[in-house]
């Protein structure tokens, strides 16, 4: 993962509870729409498959990475399977430590002030801060007074509406899931309606 090239559209896709049937043209949809950076969810079934066959397709049109990652044996099969970053819930320092020994960009869940600095200090190329709901725009503002340069990325409640508050309050880039990768969307291959939401973002990024 260019992290450069993140910084130009910081948004990132969650991929949560997706099946192999249909994923082609649900990758097509995201393309399409615009978004370029996607995670796939480890304790998604057949994630790997899903991230070896998401990879191949994408052909480059997209960044795909791994997120939920829990452990040294789930990063190590996202990594096989192609994602070209990790992304986790909390802090895993065994994760943390491989992805830093070999330049492998991680994103590490985090919310309170000292559970974000640690991050960072091991080498986090974001600290995603998560729930970012339960504390709003504000919380980044106020983390960027004596963390200037930490990289914050809201995970958790972030909408269309709320997204620029996000960013002019601290945060390098924002994720969205579930809001946008509906259960009933994906169920009925509603495309349109998925290709809609992510322009919501894309348009205004």
């Amino acid at each position: 993962m260019d992290i450069a090239k993140f910084k130009k559209q910081p948004i990132l896709g969650i991929l949560r509870g997706i099946e192999l049937i249909g994923l082609e043209p649900l990758l097509e949809t995201i393309i399409s729409s615009g978004l370029k950076t996607i995670e796939i969810t480890m304790n998604t079934l057949d994630a790997p498959q899903l991230i070896r066959r998401a990879a191949k397709f994408s052909a480059k049109r997209l960044t795909v990475g791994a997120g939920t990652v829990l452990d040294k044996k789930a990063l190590k099969s996202a990594l096989k399977a192609g994602a070209s970053f990790i992304v986790m819930p909390v802090f895993v320092e065994e994760v943390a430590v491989y992805c830093l020994k070999n330049k492998i960009p991680f994103f590490p869940g985090a919310l309170t002030p000292q559970e974000i600095y640690r991050a960072w200090d091991k080498g986090a190329a974001m600290v995603k801060i998560f729930p970012a709901k339960f504390f709003g725009p504000q919380y980044f503002r106020e983390i960027r007074g004596p963390f200037g340069g930490i990289e914050l990325l809201a995970c958790s409640g972030v909408t269309p509406q709320n997204m620029q508050e996000y960013f002019d309050c601290g945060a390098s880039a924002v994720a969205f899931g579930a809001s946008v990768f509906r259960k009933d969307w994906l169920k009925n291959k509603d495309f349109k309606s998925i290709a809609a939401a992510i322009k919501q973002y894309t348009e205004r990024s």
